[in-house]
């Protein structure tokens, strides 16, 4: 479904992102682990437009989407549940969805439904301030909102973030259902455990290059991956 190929992404002087190439099959949740500045959230904001990439191609579903504008990425089906939420504190919950929908002209009750189904809590307070909900009921709102362009790939970056064990596996469990249900997923997770245990395939990338790749449970039982990630 997504491909990526040889992509360089340079900030400034700096090269971020140094030539990786990766597959995203349809259906499968896939992850990028790696330390902080390794050039992860850099590969997503290449895919969504945010950065403009130096080289090579991102391809999505056989359309070269390579520096298309955001909205255009988001129009072709890939949506982004971004690091820290990022909810709009002063808008309901409601109000934060439609805003996931903002490109669609179309009657959203259907699936203000459906995320009110994967997420009963958002549904007790569709009316209460984005900005007065727990960490982790900000995360269900930022996976819903990210639901409501009715993604067919969905990136998410550091879903676990400050989130306590417990709501950390139940947003796992969740990304599982999301997928189950037939959207494919792109994961960047520092906690790596988690992330390989829920991926069909894994990629490590270090320093701007991926040093690594196989199933989740191929790297899970990898000594290096333990040795680095797994503490």
């Amino acid at each position: 479904m997504l491909k990526i190929e040889d992509l360089r992404v340079n900030y400034g002087g700096i090269e971020a992102v140094k030539g990786i190439t990766l597959d995203v099959p349809e259906r499968e949740i896939v992850t990028l682990i790696g330390a902080n500045g390794a050039g992860k959230s850099t590969t997503l904001r290449a895919v969504t437009g945010v950065v403009k990439p130096a080289s090579g191609r991102i391809l999505f579903n056989d359309e070269d989407i390579t520096g298309m504008s955001p909205d255009g990425v988001v129009a072709r089906g890939i949506t982004l549940v971004p690091e820290g939420r990022r909810v709009f504190p002063d808008l309901t919950v409601l109000e934060n969805l439609k805003v996931g929908a903002y490109l669609r002209k179309d009657n959203l009750s259907k699936d203000i439904e459906w995320v009110y189904d994967l997420f009963p809590q958002l549904k007790d307070r569709s009316w209460q301030a984005a900005g007065t909900l727990s960490g982790g009921e900000q995360q269900m709102l930022a996976v819903g909102r990210a639901l409501m362009s009715r993604p067919k790939l969905m990136m998410m970056d550091e879903p676990s973030l400050g989130l306590a064990p417990i709501i950390v596996k139940g947003i796992f469990d969740i990304i599982k259902e999301i997928n189950r249900q037939g959207v494919t997923i792109l994961l960047i997770e520092q906690n790596a455990n988690v992330a390989l245990q829920t991926a069909n395939t894994a990629y490590v990338l270090e320093t701007g290059i991926i040093s690594m790749k196989g199933s989740g449970r191929e790297l899970l039982n990898n000594e290096d991956v333990k040795k680095a990630y797994l503490g």
